[in-house]
Parts: structure tokens; C-alpha cells; sequence
């Protein structure tokens, strides 16, 4: 998975495509690739702005103002207008964009607790049952974040102290469910050789149950 750190991620966007959105009466949004979308349909992609614009919105502007970018999509972008192109850094407008991300995000890692699920019910099964085995949601994601295609949407920096907070959105849910299933089949098999509290005659219905979903019993 592709890291994209708003600290450091400049979104390059088509001026024209994004004032055609802004003229038009419909809600749109901006993916973290710079790509401009409508909300018809099921959202996937990780998201740098989503609304109406607040020009729209705000019925007190004069008609003889020509309202600009960083007044219509929010003070919190920083934008620079460049021929043909707007570039946004978005990282001010964090806490904002975690909340219209966090419905059709694969995994949140936005708090102090860590990764808790996975929003696909076959991911959210899979890490349920990893942790009988005491595979952690947290060993899960970085198997995915190193092996799957996608993105982790994400505020990282190291100075003055060290801060990370992102979400993850995965490409393909099939191809990550495969990649989880091999690692946790290979790992538990391994455990149950090796620990004698894993033994099969040793476990516990709950493992014993996981090791049945996992194949190896």
C-alpha cells in the first residue's frame, strides 16, 4: 500500500474540472489522486474534500464578489492557482477529512488504541479469528500496508515528537483476504507444532474453532 502523508502529498487537480464542480448545484468531492468525483455512487477512494461548496452555502457573498478557491472549498486548503492546474496541501483539514473518510475507510488507525476492525465483514472474520491465535489487528495491517495494492490516507511526522495517525483503504478486499489467510494459516500451523499450549489436543473450543476457519484442523 501507498503511503500518502498530507504533511508532505501536494494534490495536483484540472482547474477546469474543479470549477466546473464548483459551479455546478451538486455536491462533489476530490480523491487523494486528484480526481473529481460525484457522490452518485459508492465511494471507495480516499477523499481530500467532499461538499458543497461553502460559496454555494453562504447566501450573505456579494454577487459582485468573485468568491476564491481557498474561500469556496474551506480556509483549512492550502491552494495555489497554476495555469491550468490547483494545487491543495490538505493536512490543516485533517479532523475534517478523517470524519467523511472514516464510513468506506478498510481500516481505521486514527486513535491511540490502534486498529481495532476491518469494515469488510471476510477481513473483520479473518482478524476475529487471527486473534485467538494472538495474530493482533495491528501484525495484520502491516502484512497488508507490505504485501496489498492501496492507500494509507495519513497526518506522519517525526519532529518534534513522533505522530502518526491514518486510514486505509484497500484496492481489493478478495486479494487482502487472500494475503491474511496464507499468513495466519502458515503462522498458526507453526505455533501448533511448536508451543505445547497450542497443541490440538490443548485448545480451547474458541482456537479450536479458529484453527477450523484457518483449514488446519
Amino acid at each position: 500500500m501507498k503511503k500518502f502523508n498530507l504533511f508532505n502529498e501536494i494534490i495536483v487537480v484540472d482547474k477546469k474540472e474543479l470549477l466546473r464542480a464548483i459551479n455546478s448545484t451538486k455536491e462533489f468531492a476530490i480523491t487523494a489522486s486528484g480526481e473529481i468525483i460525484d457522490l452518485s455512487s459508492q465511494i471507495k477512494e480516499a477523499l481530500i474534500f467532499r461538499g458543497l461548496p461553502q460559496a454555494k452555502q453562504n447566501l450573505s457573498l456579494s454577487l459582485n464578489t468573485t468568491p476564491t478557491l481557498s474561500t469556496v472549498l474551506g480556509s483549512n486548503y492550502q491552494i495555489v492557482e497554476d495555469e491550468d492546474r490547483v494545487l491543495i496541501k490538505a493536512f490543516s483539514n485533517w479532523q475534517e477529512i478523517i470524519g467523511f473518510n472514516i464510513q468506506h475507510a478498510s481500516y481505521d488507525d486514527t486513535t491511540s488504541d490502534g486498529v481495532a476492525e476491518f469494515s469488510n465483514k471476510e477481513l473483520e472474520d479473518l482478524g476475529w479469528h487471527a486473534t485467538e491465535f494472538n495474530i493482533s489487528y495491528r501484525e495484520l495491517v502491516e502484512i497488508l500496508e507490505k504485501s496489498c495494492e492501496g492507500i494509507v490516507l495519513c497526518i506522519e511526522q517525526e519532529e518534534p515528537s513522533y505522530r502518526f495517525s491514518g486510514l486505509g483503504f484497500l484496492s481489493d478486499n478478495a486479494d487482502a483476504y487472500k494475503t491474511l489467510f496464507s499468513y495466519c494459516q502458515e503462522k498458526i500451523k507453526k505455533l501448533m507444532q511448536e508451543d505445547e499450549d497450542y497443541r490440538a489436543e490443548n485448545l480451547t473450543d474458541d482456537e479450536e474453532d479458529a484453527a477450523k476457519y484457518f483449514k488446519i484442523l
